[in-house]
């Protein structure tokens, strides 16, 4: 039997908050997003990728560090979406943050959006599909 997200906005772990919002699922990432964060943010990041046809936003406005553990979970989630026709929106501010995401590349896969309104409010989103 599949598992759903849960729908409260409690915090599932200190670095992540998962929420519905406008037919999406937000994930908002918290704090120092590294590798023991990562180790936290995984499986809930695996239960609400893992619908088909899934609408999720990754929210990185709390984010106050981000390393490779990040992106490995950016690219990860983008792949699950896309693999299941879902749409995947990223929202980052932080000019650190962006600059990671563009000297990776991983703006171009999944160009950053600077509001959650903007993601939330885009019923069609591409997903930075090629």
């Amino acid at each position: 039997m599949r598992q759903e997200p849960r729908k409260d906005p409690a915090p599932l772990t200190r670095h992540l908050r998962v929420r519905e919002d406008r037919g999406h699922t937000v994930l908002e990432f918290r704090g120092e997003i590294d590798i023991a964060a990562a180790t936290e943010i995984m499986p809930y990041l695996d239960l609400v990728t893992a619908p088909g046809g899934a609408r999720v936003v990754i929210d990185l406005l709390h984010v106050e560090f981000f390393d490779c553990s990040g992106l490995r979970l950016l690219y990860r989630a983008r792949s699950r979406v896309l693999e299941r026709d879902g749409q995947l929106q990223l929202v980052c501010a932080h000019p650190l943050t962006l600059r990671v995401l563009k000297v990776t590349g991983l703006s171009r896969l999944l160009p950053p959006l600077a509001t959650l309104d903007a993601a939330l409010g885009q019923p069609e989103a591409t997903s930075g599909t090629l």
